[in-house]
């Protein structure tokens, strides 16, 4: 089972964006252990996989949106880690 968190993240945008993917791999991390885990934590069953999603504007879930900016990032939860998992 995967859950998904979805980021607004205007930074990222194409042009005039001044976080580059490099940085947001980073901050994706960053986001998978100090806010997805302890939510997965108190949560039901736990999954197996964490999606990270970052979007420099409001997409609908399931759209398409060919002048959005998003990174995605998958993780294995491990303890007090997550563990990166390229698509």
């Amino acid at each position: 089972m995967a859950v998904r968190f979805r980021f607004l993240a205007p930074e990222i945008a194409r042009e005039g964006g001044r976080i580059e993917f490099a940085q947001a791999e980073e901050d994706m991390k960053f986001l998978c252990e100090s806010y997805a885990l302890p939510r997965i934590a108190e949560n039901g069953p736990k999954p197996t996989q964490i999606i990270i999603s970052l979007s420099d504007r409001i997409v609908e879930f399931g759209s398409a949106d060919p002048a959005a900016t998003q990174f995605f990032e998958a993780y294995r939860p491990e303890d007090t880690t997550c563990i990166w998992e390229g698509f």
